[in-house]
């Protein structure tokens, strides 16, 4: 006999064989036992999640000469014959290519005669959104009113698909997505029935791989033993034949990206092209990745809801201090789009190229969450004692001039402001300002401006992060030294809440007028 498919051999051939789908198999071995069969059945569900295997798994349980509990016996004449396709009482039907008016007819005509063995016609009609609107209306009737020994069996992948008036005569059952864990107890059993060795990791990620289809994971098996024959499958092999990537160098990338290092990125990304690996699966196992991430990072317990080992765990958790969560949700955005992108794009590499561009330099996008990751960086240079200055350029589009130290050491010492000084900076505060870094712009959004003093200035907050930011020595000398330089006089910050009765006087700070490395914020509803 010629070499079958593993998903064609190992097809269910009872219900206890069915795996990840005990609601529906429950539901039909009553209805057997019971004798309230009905007359029309929808089936839907992704691929490979058992819907066509039920379909005939209850074809023959309706007309098996000795049911074991709403079970076929799998030993009687019906049961054999059925599971040999020679019985005339189970008609399977192609929508996708017996679509129209006229098949449907046939099927009406055929459905006067009532079965020569057995108890029950079953029609299992496959892929039935196929059929026309002239086929759906044709079926309409006899769908309503069949024979009492014809059982109607509709499957479909798009149940949107299928007009209402067809949904409402039929009992609908949703299949689900089969877990990891049935698809890897059941590729476990098929591995030992054909006396294969495989590594318990590469089962696992088979499973994984399959995206909840039992048929694509023993179509991945088949593959993957198929290449290593009489050898052990391990998990690295296993990547090799699918083009997959290790979740290592997902590691990698990602502590580069969060280095912001546009040179490692590349790096580790031509080290992938170069070992053959397939892009589009790559662009998704990273963002499913970077998904298991934003998990750790939102749950005490990671373990209940992660599918990963407990040494893949234990690296998560350390990332998931390494980078903010709103940050996190910028790289995923970016790599979401980027997989819509990648799957009919002639230049791959370049896109994924592009991509990891944006992650290491968010001062390329224009948007909220880019903002905020670069808000991040600076507060992250700023812990690691990193100066940050600004890197706006002067109006006339030289280079920014900046004072040796030694010209800096030379410069008198400011004489301190007086009031009428004091005055002309709150006037003109957004001009003093203005050479600011982002982080403080964004932090003196709120602020009420006044006078205080002879050579003090009032920054009134109406919320506590703020206030907090300017708290710190460095971040308030940094503002007191802009205006120092702008007006040649000595002054000095001080900062308090805003009082409830005091939020309607003084000088707010505009945010719809500042400017953020060339980023103006004009609407009234701007995020800043």
């Amino acid at each position: 006999m010629s070499y079958q498919a593993l998903y064609r051999k190992w097809r269910p051939q009872t219900f206890e064989d069915v795996k990840g789908q005990d609601h529906i198999v429950t539901t039909l071995k009553n209805q057997i036992r019971l004798n309230r069969i009905g007359h029309a059945y929808l089936f839907c569900g992704t691929r490979g999640t058992g819907k066509t295997s039920v379909a005939k798994i209850f074809a023959k349980s309706v007309n098996c000469l000795d049911p074991k509990d709403g079970s076929p016996c799998g030993e009687c004449a019906m049961c054999k014959a059925i599971q040999d396709q020679t019985s005339m009482n189970v008609i399977e039907i192609d929508a996708a290519s017996n679509n129209g008016v006229d098949n449907i007819r046939e099927i009406r005509e055929e459905v006067e005669y009532s079965p020569t063995e057995g108890r029950y016609k079953v029609y299992i009609i496959d892929e039935v959104h196929m059929l026309s609107i002239g086929a759906f209306n044709a079926l309409l009737k006899t769908l309503e009113e069949p024979p009492e020994y014809v059982i109607f069996i509709l499957a479909t992948t798009e149940v949107h698909k299928i007009p209402v008036t067809i949904l409402s005569r039929c009992q609908r059952y949703d299949f689900r997505r089969i877990s990891v864990e049935d698809l890897s107890g059941r590729l476990k059993e098929v591995i030992d029935r054909e006396g294969l060795d495989v590594e318990e990791k590469a089962i696992r990620y088979i499973a994984r791989a399959a995206d909840g289809g039992m048929r694509d994971a023993l179509s991945l098996l088949d593959q993957c033993a198929a290449f290593y024959i009489d050898q052990k499958l391990t998990y690295d092999r296993v990547l090799e034949i699918l083009g997959a990537v290790d979740t290592e160098i997902f590691s990698r990338l990602l502590r580069a990206v969060i280095a912001n290092d546009v040179t490692g990125c590349i790096q580790l990304l031509e080290e992938v092209i170069t070992q053959g690996r397939e892009l589009t699966q790559f662009v998704t196992d990273f963002t499913w990745y970077m998904r298991n991430l934003m998990m750790a990072q939102s749950t005490d317990r990671p373990e209940d809801i992660l599918d990963v080992s407990s040494e893949n765990l234990a690296r998560l958790m350390e990332e998931a201090d390494m980078v903010r969560p709103e940050v996190l949700m910028r790289y995923i955005r970016v790599f979401s789009e980027l997989s819509g992108q990648m799957r009919y794009s002639t230049q791959k590499r370049v896109l994924l190229e592009l991509a990891f561009v944006k992650l290491c330099k968010p001062q390329m996008e224009r948007n909220y969450d880019s903002l905020l990751n670069r808000l991040d960086i600076l507060e992250r240079k700023l812990e690691q004692g990193i100066v940050v200055t600004s890197e706006r350029r002067p109006e006339t589009g030289g280079e920014a001039q900046q004072d040796s130290p030694g010209e800096m050491a030379q410069e008198a010492p400011l004489t301190p402001a007086q009031k009428e000084d004091v005055k002309k900076i709150v006037d003109s505060w957004q001009e003093m300002i203005s050479e600011l870094d982002t982080s403080a712009m964004l932090m003196l959004r709120d602020a009420k401006v006044s006078a205080s003093g002879e050579n003090q200035i009032l920054l009134a907050f109406t919320k506590d992060m703020n206030k907090g930011y300017f708290d710190q020595e460095s971040h308030r000398q940094a503002v007191e030294q802009a205006i120092s330089r702008r007006v040649g006089k000595q002054i000095q910050i001080v900062t308090q809440m805003l009082s409830a009765e005091n939020k309607q006087s003084g000088l707010f700070i505009n945010p719809n007028k500042i400017h953020l490395e060339n980023v103006v914020f004009e609407d009234e509803d701007a995020p800043f």
